[in-house]
Parts: structure tokens; sequence; C-alpha cells
């Protein structure tokens, strides 16, 4: 998403136990007697008709998005050698893999809307619950719609053959706009926007399989004929493992050979979020569970193959642009598929990339800004945020509309999005988004291990193994450290939106005691 078509958060029911029957028991949340499930919602929303190929599309359609052709440059600039950037992107599947098995555990388990924030309210309560709410709000949306948006824009004049402008004040405003006119199809209704998302499904797909064709034939031709001049060439002359200097975009160079072992930890881990951000939306796994017939089977087993499938996607993709490219281009672009065809096909090769890149690039938009609309509703819903973004169709409670869109929450969307497109970078957002998103799934996953000890009565329909949520917690936590450091500026920021956060909180608890 990473960042692509994901199913509306508001419309997430609970799931079903391993038997069929249903797995909680009250509406409101909360917990029967010990031993018992917990709580039922009301039935109906969906029909269980779901089975493990189709969850297992859903999960691929949720997860493979843009981040395959726009993070490899980010993640190449921090690591020594091509071979390390590959095991960056497997470490990334593979975190994503015990993170979603964590999530899993916990979504056949708990009730509740709102990806982690159910979780975290039942096991650390209700603060961290709007926490999280608020970060994902305020920070991890909108910095996901403003990296999308910037992405847009910089494919095109990547085609153009403009590399080196991402920064100007231009592409900057071009970027608010093509953010204004997905945020306005959103605006439409929901149905025009469900329907518009699958259009751009397909074009994942294709594209992925257009660059690991090119890099095949690239092979195939060069290995026939070494003379031949296609391709990067670096791929048959230099050691993939073997230190090289890294040439960043603003012109700078890196010496590997010169870290110490600390930098190289902070470098990795700010390559890791590149590889994070691709992989984004294993936690939207969960959310098709209220439309499977038999959760407790259908979704580990739709986890279980579809994120291996999207790792192997992922790697080879990767490893066709190191084949297609000079390896000291990759580590200068933010749009590494379009140059990669532009590079080997000309112009019209590159503009039919840069087409089909816009394409997935305006689903992941479109998807997520669909999500960060319902997830804003959903907060306001539970009254942690003004009432007026609850409205649905209308921007005030005496205005009408033939609309089911949430103006208000995506007119709070636009307005965040615009503000970090127009102060940050797509790299300096990527790694500040990363340090939101795995600050709070680092607290769940650490929540389901405080889980198994406080509450070993929980019926759980899926638990894997104590190791799963462990690796994640171990890693996870040193990624949000190091990272942390690495990245003092971004911290700070996110260090201040919980701030903001905390003290809108008890502003608000205040005023509720106060006017009852």
């Amino acid at each position: 998403m990473a960042h692509d078509s994901q199913p509306d958060d508001a419309a997430q029911q609970p799931l079903l136990s391993s038997n069929g029957e249903p797995a909680y028991g009250a509406a409101d949340g909360s917990h029967g007697t010990e031993g018992s499930t917990t709580v039922s919602a009301a039935e109906g929303t969906f029909k269980r008709n779901l089975g493990a190929i189709e969850a297992f599309a859903i999960v691929i359609s949720i997860v493979i998005g843009s981040g395959v052709f726009t993070s490899p440059g980010s993640i190449d600039a921090n690591v020594p050698s091509p071979g390390a950037a590959l095991l960056i992107w497997l470490v990334g599947g593979v975190l994503a893999w015990t993170g979603a098995s964590t999530l899993a555990e916990l979504g056949t388990a708990i009730p509740g809307e709102g990806g982690v924030q159910p979780f975290l309210q039942h096991i650390f309560g209700s603060v961290f619950g709007f926490l999280a709410a608020w970060t994902w709000i305020v920070a991890v949306m909108p910095a996901t719609l403003a990296i999308l948006s910037i992405v847009f824009i910089e494919t095109i004049f990547s085609a153009l053959g403009n590399t080196n402008d991402a920064g100007k004040i231009e592409h900057k405003l071009l970027s608010v706009l093509i953010l204004i006119v997905i945020n306005g199809a959103n605006s439409i209704s929901t149905k025009a926007s469900t329907r518009l998302n699958n259009f751009f499904v397909v074009t994942k797909f294709v594209s992925i399989f257009g660059v690991v064709l090119a890099g095949i034939v690239v092979v195939i031709l060069g290995a026939s004929n070494p003379d031949r001049d296609i391709g990067g060439k670096d791929w048959r002359t230099k050691p993939w493992f073997g230190f090289r200097e890294t040439v960043n975009p603003d012109g700078s160079r890196i010496d590997w050979s010169k870290l110490t072992e600390w930098d190289l930890l902070g470098h990795y881990s700010a390559a890791l979020y590149g590889a994070l951000w691709a992989y984004s939306g294993w936690d939207k796994a969960i959310y098709i569970t209220a439309e499977l017939s038999s959760p407790a089977r259908q979704l580990p087993l739709a986890i279980n193959t579809a994120i291996p499938t999207i790792i192997l996607c992922f790697i080879t993709a990767n490893a066709a642009y190191y084949i297609l490219l000079p390896w000291s281009v990759i580590s200068t672009t933010d749009s590494v598929a379009v140059t990669a065809i532009t590079r080997l096909t000309g112009p019209v090769g590159g503009t039919i990339a840069a087409v089909l890149v816009c394409l997935v690039v305006a689903g992941s938009l479109l998807g997520n800004s669909f999500v960060a609309g319902r997830m804003t509703v959903a907060a306001a819903n539970k009254s942690w945020l003004p009432s007026f973004l609850s409205l649905v169709g209308r921007f005030t409670s005496k205005s009408t509309s033939t609309s089911d869109a949430p103006f208000n929450a995506l007119l709070l969307s636009s307005i965040l999005s615009a503000l970090y497109i127009l102060f940050g970078n797509f790299r300096a957002l990527l790694t500040f988004n990363g340090l939101g998103e795995y600050s709070f799934f680092f607290l769940t996953t650490l929540g389901a291990l405080v889980l198994r000890w406080k509450e070993p009565e929980l019926k759980r329909p899926y638990k894997p193994w104590l190791i799963i949520p462990g690796t994640f917690v171990v890693v996870s936590g040193f990624v949000v450290v190091r990272g942390s450091i690495f990245a003092p500026v971004q911290a700070g920021v996110l260090l201040g939106v919980w701030a903001l956060g905390v003290g809108f909180w008890f502003v608000r608890k205040r005023n509720e005691a106060s006017e009852s």
C-alpha cells in the first residue's frame, strides 16, 4: 500500500467463532463470563459467502500497491549493496507476515471497528484506543495521502525525463491538486468510489508482470550476447553483496566502508521503513473476516498464502530493477519503475509505464482516502472528535444531499494532507509514516502477548505460535527506537502529535464531565 483499495472500516463486523456460532455476546463490547468469548454485534450487514480463494485475492489486492514502484529508491539509498536491499524486502515481508498473523489472532477474539483501535482499547484502555485513532487521522493517513499524491506527480515528470525537481513548489501544488481531485471523487458516493476502485485493481498485476518480464528479457538477451548494450550491465559485472558508493538525490555520496555499525543500523532501519510502506495494508486483512464463511480457518489460510506470494512479487520486481538500471541510478529516483522502462524501451514505453503506475497510485489514493474518511467518522461517532465530523452526505446537520460520502471528514483529510505535501518530502514522510504506524503496531502485538497472560481463557479461534508475535514485537520495537534516533525531526513531530492528542482527549473528557 500498499495503501490501496481497502474495505470500509465502519462496516466491519465481528467474526464467527471456529464452530460457526457468533463469537460475541452483547453489542456494547462488554465481556461475558470467564471462559466465554467476547461480545457480538448485530448480524446481517454482510453475507458470509467468501471462501479462502476469494480471501486470498482480497489480501493480494489490498497490499500490492504503489510502494513496489516507488520505495526501491529510498531503500537503495540506505543500504550498502543491491543484495542487502533485497534482504530488506524479505525482512519487511516477514515482519508484515508475523504482524498480520498476530492481528488475525486479535481479530478473531475481540470485536470492533477501526483497525487496531478496539484491540488497544480492550487491552490498555480507552485513551490508547483514542490515541491510535488520533494518530491515524492526524498523522498516518494524511502522510499516506501526501506520499501518494507526490508519487503520482513525480511519476509523470519522470516519464518526461525530469527526476530532480520534486521539491519545487510547482510540483507540490500539482500534488495538492491531484489530492483534491481524488478526494472529490470519493465525495460523490460510496458506490461510485467502490466501482472506480475496481477499475484500478488489474493495473497492479499488469504493472508488476511488465517489470519482471522486462528483467527476464534483459537477462536472456544479455546472456546470449554479453556485448549487447541493454539494461544496466552492473548486474553482470559487480558483486550483488559488495559495498559500493551510494549517490543520494541531492548529489551527496555515502561511503559505506567508513560508517560505524550503529550508523549502518540507522540506515537499515530507514530502508526498512521503505519496505514496510510497500507492504502496508497487511493490517487490513482482518477487515475481510465479516464476509468469510469460516473466518477462523480461512483468514489464517489467506494470510499464510497471500503474503508469501506478495513477498515473491516484490523481491522479483526489485531484482528486475537492478537488472534494468545502472545501480547508481536507483538510489536517485522515487519513480524507479518508470525510469527503468523508459531506459529500456524509450519514451513510448516509459509513457505506458507511467500511465500504469499512475493508475496504481490513483487506486491507492482512492482507497486510502476512502478509508481515511471512514476512520474519522468512526472516531467522531465515539465522541473522540467533534460531532460534525461524523456527518455523512452533508456539511451541517441542517443541510441535505443525495450523497452518502463523509464530506467533513474528507475535507479534514484534504487539509492535513495538503499541509504534509507543502512542508514535507517523499522520503521524510515515508519515515514519519512508518514511525506512526509501527509505534502502534508494536504496542498492539505487545498487547497480544499481555492478553495471553491476562486473559488466557479468552476464546481465540486462531492462535499462532508465541514466536510469531514475539518476533514482531522485537523487530518492530527496534525499528521504532532506532528509526526515531536516526530521524529525530520526524520523531519529534510525531511526539508533538501525540501530545496534542492527549491534551485534546483530556479537554474533551473534562468538558463532558462538566456537562453531565
